[in-house]
C-alpha cells in the first residue's frame, strides 16, 4: 500500500478535540497508510528570507507529522501578501480588493521552493502526495523540477474563477502551468471544474482525452469535481454532546415567544453579511408579522483584522446591526444579536438545532460546509430552513434549500419570510433530502473518491522534462 503525504501551508494534530472535521478525516486516512503531513508550523523565527528551515517530525499516532518554521519576512509575502492580498481577493471575483503591485508573487514562489526542498528528502518512491489549497499552487512544478516522478494531487478548497479574472493576475499563466504540473486536479463544484477547462483550453490549447483527462504541456491532466462533505456521524455526535445540549436548551428558553434565525461565519468581505443584514432590514420594513418575532444571532468570527478591507466591513456591520436594533427593536426584544467572536464548534450544534431558519448568503465561496452542519443538526421532526447563495458551491448539491441572490435585497428577505412560515410538512420534506446528499457525499467520501482517482492517474512522464516555474 503507498503512503499518503498531505501537504498544507499548516498542519492540525487529527487527533486533537480542536482539530475540524478535515483534519480528524485527512488523519484517518493518512493513519490508515502510516502516512506523513508536511507544513509550516504555525511559528515565525528571525532568520534571511528563504532561508532553509529545520524540519520537525514528531508522531500522532501512525500519523507522521513534519513541520517548518518560515521568516518574518517569506510569511508576509508568501501568506498575508500573495496567497490573501492577491489569490484570496481574486479567486473570491473581487478584483478591487487585491493588492497586485505589491511584489509578493516573489515570496510565494520562494516559499513554495522552500516547500520543495524540504519535502523532497522525505519521500519514498511509491508515496503518493496530496497538496492542498491556494497557498501552493506551484508546489508540483517546483517538485518536478527537482526530479519528483511521484503522483502528486491537488484539491482547491476555495472557488476558481471564470478566465477572463483569472487573467486580471500579472502573469497568471503560471499559476494555470503550475496547476497543469499536477496529476489530478480537484474543485469544489462543476463551475469551478468548467472555469479551469475553459482556461486551459483558451490559454494551454488542452486536448480533451475524455472523461475528465486533459493533453496540456505535453503531460496528461485529470481533473474532477470532488464537493467537500461533513463527518455526518461525528457532528451528530456533537449534537447529542453536553455543551451542544445546554446550548439547545438555554437558546429554546430564552427565545421560546420569538422565531430563530442563525448566521454563523468567518468575518470575511466573501461573506455577504452587509447585504445580509440589509436583508433582514427589509424582512423587518416589509413584513410587520416579523416584528417583535423573529431574532438574528450573527455570529462573525475574527479574520485577518489587520488588513483593512476587514476593519471596513467590522465597522460596516456593526453600524448596520446598531442602526435596525435602533428602528426596530423593542425593550423587550431586539432584532439581531451580533456576535464579534469564535463560538466553541461543540456548542454550534445547539444553536443550529435552535434556529427555524439558517441564513447562509456569501457572495461567493467554494463549499460553505455550515450549510451542510445545519442541515446535520436538525430535529427530523421539526427540522429548520436553509436559505442559501446560489453563488456557495453548496447550492449545486443542496438544491432543496431556499436558493438566493443575496444582491437581491428585497427577494432574500422575501425567502427568508417564506422560510419563517412554511409548513412542518415541507420542511420535513427538504430536509429529508438534504440530509440524503449530505450523508452520501460525507468528507469520508470526498477523500476515498479523490484518493481512488488520483491512484488510477499515471504517474508523472518520467521523461517529460519540467522546468521551474
Amino acid at each position: 500500500m503507498s503512503r499518503l503525504v498531505v501537504v498544507s501551508n499548516r498542519v492540525a494534530d487529527p487527533r486533537k478535540t480542536a482539530a475540524g472535521g478535515l483534519a480528524v478525516a485527512l488523519g484517518e486516512v493518512l493513519n490508515n497508510s502510516g502516512g506523513l503531513w508536511f507544513g509550516w508550523s504555525g511559528k515565525l523565527v528571525d532568520r534571511p528570507a528563504g532561508s532553509p528551515q529545520p524540519v520537525r517530525m514528531h508522531h500522532a499516532g501512525q500519523v507522521t507529522l513534519a513541520t517548518m518554521d518560515l521568516t518574518r519576512v517569506d510569511y508576509d509575502a508568501f501568506y498575508v501578501g500573495y496567497s490573501n492580498g492577491v489569490l484570496w481577493p481574486v479567486f473570491h471575483y473581487r478584483l478591487d480588493l487585491a493588492d497586485f503591485d505589491a511584489g509578493y508573487i516573489e515570496g510565494y514562489r520562494r516559499v513554495n521552493q522552500l516547500f520543495a526542498r524540504q519535502l523532497l528528502p522525505l519521500l519514498r518512491p511509491d508515496d503518493i502526495l496530496w497538496v492542498q489549497d491556494y497557498h501552493l499552487i506551484p508546489l508540483a512544478a517546483e517538485l518536478r523540477a527537482l526530479g519528483c516522478q511521484q503522483r502528486i494531487g491537488y484539491f482547491l478548497h476555495i472557488p476558481l474563477p471564470p478566465p477572463l479574472i483569472l487573467a486580471a493576475i500579472p502573469g497568471h499563466d503560471w499559476l494555470v502551468k503550475g496547476l497543469c504540473a499536477y496529476d489530478l486536479v480537484g474543485f469544489q463544484s462543476g463551475a469551478d471544474l468548467e472555469h479551469f477547462t475553459d482556461t486551459i483550453r483558451s490559454e494551454a490549447h488542452a486536448q480533451d482525452l475524455g472523461e475528465g483527462r486533459w493533453r496540456v504541456f505535453n503531460r496528461t491532466l485529470q481533473a474532477g469535481a470532488f464537493p467537500i462533505g461533513i463527518d455526518v456521524q461525528e457532528f451528530n455526535a456533537l449534537t447529542q454532546g453536553i455543551e451542544a445540549v445546554d446550548m439547545y436548551e438555554r437558546m429554546r428558553r430564552e427565545y421560546s415567544r420569538r422565531k430563530l434565525l442563525v448566521g454563523v461565519d468567518r468575518l470575511d468581505y466573501s461573506k455577504g453579511l452587509p447585504q445580509r443584514m440589509r436583508a433582514f432590514r427589509e424582512l423587518l420594513a416589509k413584513y410587520p408579522d416579523t416584528r417583535n418575532s423573529a431574532t438574528l444571532i450573527q455570529i462573525a468570527s475574527p479574520s485577518r483584522e489587520d488588513v483593512s478591507a476587514y476593519t471596513d466591513i467590522l465597522h460596516e456591520l456593526e453600524s448596520l446591526c446598531g442602526s435596525i436594533n435602533g428602528n426596530y427593536g423593542e425593550l423587550e426584544w431586539m432584532p439581531v444579536r451580533y456576535m464579534h467572536r469564535t463560538v466553541a464548534r461543540s456548542r454550534l450544534p445547539g444553536l443550529y438545532r435552535a434556529s427555524r431558519v439558517a441564513l447562509v448568503t456569501p457572495l461567493r465561496d467554494g463549499m460553505n460546509l455550515v450549510a451542510k452542519e445545519f442541515i446535520a443538526s436538525q430535529d427530523p421532526e421539526d427540522p429548520g430552513v436553509l436559505v442559501l447563495s446560489r453563488f456557495a458551491g453548496a447550492a449545486e448539491q443542496l438544491k432543496e434549500a431556499l436558493l438566493v441572490n443575496p444582491y437581491d435585497t428585497e427577494a432574500t428577505a422575501a425567502a427568508i419570510h417564506v422560510a419563517l412560515q412554511m409548513p412542518v410538512e415541507e420542511r420535513r420534506e427538504r430536509h429529508v433530502a438534504m440530509l440524503a446528499t449530505i450523508r452520501r457525499t460525507d468528507v469520508h467520501w470526498w477523500c476515498d473518491s479523490f484518493l481512488h482517482l488520483l491512484g488510477q492517474t499515471e504517474a508523472h512522464e518520467s521523461g517529460t522534462p519540467w522546468l521551474r516555474l
